[in-house]
């Protein structure tokens, strides 16, 4: 018996020094009451930065059919806030399809935070595009967008593209709040990194609405915007009389602005829409946005 289980020990070492895959099944196998429940069939890779010398995990979920068509290549779906994020769309992207195809099967990426760093902390400094936090959270760093585009772009990008099976030109970036600011961020510098992008709730309002800033820039120097966006917003985002309401800033306002503008341009490339969800606020938007906007974003052939 006890060489039994210093065989199972070295074996779990081994497998976990090789690749860093998190798999349930394997798990399941050697766990025990009390042990931690893990997402069957999904991966965690490290991806870190070499720059900024921060360690970020990715984590993985393939569609159903990766295995048994070797010779199919999937859009990706890069979801920032992986710890909230990730499992949520996962199983939304599972259950739609459940009755037949709604959506397309795509490969999952979770963007997480940085190791050893606090959720909120590590969000705020790389998902903002200028160091001018709100006053409320203005003992944490801000403004590392930049550096963490880069990351995406040099780094985890490539590293997903090698390791899988991915349609380069099916790249869709997937942000809430902070993370689709990051989004727009993206969307008005670089926007060849991704097909789509989806931003939920964008927090358009941060420091004095500079991503309008961002948004003319953009447009003084390029005649076409060649990008398929889908943005959603809860009802309750604005301000109201009820305690879900917002007490300062209109967000649905923000996003509504956002997207005239956008027409506005005439962009030949461009798609734009935007839905306004009733009954949800910031805090319970995000599931039925991620459930519209891939059914948007990647309906079924």
């Amino acid at each position: 018996m006890k060489f039994q289980v210093i065989a199972l020990m070295a074996l779990a070492i081994s497998v976990a020094g090789c690749n860093r895959a998190a798999d349930a099944q394997t798990a399941a196998s050697t766990s025990s009451d009390g042990a931690p429940y893990v997402l069957a069939g999904t991966q965690v890779w490290s991806v870190p930065d070499p720059v900024s010398n921060r360690d970020y995990d990715i984590f993985v979920s393939l569609p159903a059919s990766y295995d048994t068509q070797p010779n199919r290549r999937y859009p990706v779906l890069y979801v920032t806030d992986a710890d909230y994020a990730f499992p949520i769309i996962r199983q939304i992207a599972r259950r739609v399809n459940l009755d037949g195809p709604v959506i397309e099967e795509f490969i999952l990426i979770g963007l997480s935070y940085g190791k050893d760093d606090k959720g909120a902390a590590s969000r705020r400094r790389d998902y903002t595009p200028t160091p001018n936090g709100p006053r409320n959270s203005s003992n944490d760093v801000h403004g590392g967008g930049a550096a963490y585009q880069t990351y995406l772009k040099e780094q985890a990008l490539p590293y997903v593209d090698a390791k899988f099976r991915t349609d380069p030109d099916q790249r869709i970036m997937l942000g809430h709040s902070y993370g689709a600011l990051l989004g727009a961020q993206i969307m008005f510098t670089d926007p060849a990194m991704f097909s789509s992008y989806v931003l939920g709730s964008p927090s358009f309002w941060y420091d004095k609405r500079h991503i309008m800033t961002m948004e003319a820039d953009y447009a003084r120097s390029h005649n076409d915007l060649p990008a398929n966006v889908f943005m959603y917003m809860g009802g309750f985002e604005t301000r109201g009389p009820t305690p879900r309401h917002m007490r300062d800033g209109d967000m649905v306002r923000d996003m509504q602005v956002m997207e005239q503008t956008l027409r506005s341009r005439n962009y030949p490339g461009l798609k734009v829409q935007s839905t306004i969800l009733d009954n949800e606020d910031h805090l319970t938007v995000a599931p039925v946005g991620f459930t519209r906007a891939l059914m948007a974003i990647l309906p079924a052939k």
